[in-house]
């Protein structure tokens, strides 16, 4: 295995699109890292420079310790798995695993070792002699990824494995591919646009937006502390609702104002951000995600931490359910938002609009329905906060260093 190194790596196409610009991510060796973002945002250009399928506009790509912008595909080492399976019908699941070994004239003995110890980690040993039309989905792709096993190359690039499988087998191939990569500990960089998928799998996840990386963190530190909008309104499901607010002095704190209603701001939360004090008396961008908030019927609510509303939908997954609401505070309208707006298959996103549609993830035990009054409690510690203008998220230290740092797209 290697270490893979994209430094301030851009490709731009001869009529001067940018797929991706500058992008600059060390990627350790054994790490599993997950490109993830809309359609169109650049991760499989990306992947395809690493496998060598594009060429590198400018920066420099390093896999080990070597540069290999003019390095040929075949000669890097990395074994691609692409969204579909393209096995050989006509060859047996031994054959079709052992193909490359076969161009490449290992010996024969040498290729039934490897075919055999794949199988075994993939649980296909007893579909060695069937051929690809015998066998499911999930296993055609345990197929495709045998065949880049035995090849104990330098890394894993895998390019949406899964989009051709049902939900089920999502989930189950997602558990497979994670003990795999695990049990191998091969460098392993994977595309896709199912964010939950991306937070499953990798180490880190690495955001792009139109071409320009985001953040690149653990699953959890980028739900905690989101760098940006895009970022936070793209992970999680459902997505973070975003509105415009005011925050207001309230005593020694602060409230923040929401249409209408308002909510309080701990005294914890103002000294875990100290920047949120200069905005104090202005606009900002507030975040709340769906799961903190419950219906206020079902828990205890102290007061400044309730949202009045009307039940608009009610969506019952067994488990939980999705509570929709309108608050009369606009949503926040800005490019970040815009492009998610895009990805989720919205037109646009209104810019007039002075109500928001609200979801809540609540326990199976509230009893609202449709057209019933509605009061939400919402977890006012672990409230969002965004500068309006830049995007940026308000975190720690106001330290001018640290402001630099957050408002990058690093």
């Amino acid at each position: 295995m290697a270490s893979i190194r994209l430094a301030e790596v851009s490709k731009i196409y001869p009529d001067r699109t940018a797929a991706v610009s500058d992008l600059d991510l060390d990627i350790g060796e054994g790490e599993f890292l997950v490109l993830v973002g809309p359609s169109g945002c650049g991760k499989t250009t990306a992947l395809r420079m690493i496998a060598g399928l594009e060429e590198v506009s400018s920066g420099n790509l390093i896999i080990g310790d070597r540069v290999v912008n003019r390095v040929p595909a075949r000669d890097r080492d990395v074994a691609m798995v692409f969204q579909s399976y393209a096995l050989y019908p006509h060859l047996s699941v031994r054959d079709n695993i052992g193909f490359g070994l076969q161009l490449r004239k290992v010996a024969k003995s040498e290729i039934r070792q490897r075919v055999e110890e794949a199988a075994s980690t993939l649980g296909l040993t007893e579909h060695l002699d069937r051929r690809p039309r015998n066998l499911s989905g999930g296993q055609r792709q345990r197929v495709a990824m045998g065949r880049a096993i035995v090849r104990n190359p330098h890394a894993f690039l895998m390019d949406e494995p899964l989009s051709n499988l049902d939900a089920k087998l999502r989930v189950q191939m997602r558990a497979e591919i994670s003990r795999i990569q695990r049990d191998l500990g091969v460098t392993t960089v994977y595309v896709t646009h199912d964010q939950v998928e991306a937070m499953t799998l990798g180490d880190r996840v690495a955001v792009l937006k139109k071409g320009v990386l985001q953040q690149a963190a653990p699953p959890q530190e980028l739900y905690d502390r989101p760098a940006n909008l895009f970022v936070a309104g793209f992970i999680g499901s459902p997505s973070m609702n975003l509105l415009q607010a005011r925050l207001e002095a309230d005593g020694a704190g602060a409230r923040l104002a929401l249409g209408g209603q308002a909510l309080a701001v701990p005294g914890t939360l103002l000294a875990e951000r100290p920047r949120l004090r200069d905005y104090i008396g202005r606009a900002i961008a507030v975040g709340i995600r769906p799961e903190d908030m419950e219906d206020a019927d079902l828990v205890d609510t102290p007061d400044g931490a309730v949202l009045s509303s009307t039940t608009d939908l009610v969506e019952a997954l067994g488990s939980e359910l999705l509570l929709h609401f309108r608050l009369d505070a606009s949503p926040v309208v800005t490019d970040d938002t815009r492009e998610l707006a895009r990805d989720a298959g919205a037109d646009q996103l209104g810019t007039a609009s002075r109500e928001s549609e609200i979801i809540a993830r609540c326990s199976p035990r509230s009893r609202t329905k449709i057209g019933d009054p509605l009061r939400v409690r919402v977890e006012t510690a672990r409230l969002y906060f965004f500068d309006p203008d830049s995007g940026a998220g308000i975190w720690g230290d106001p330290s001018p260093a640290h402001q630099h740092k957050e408002g990058s797209h690093a």
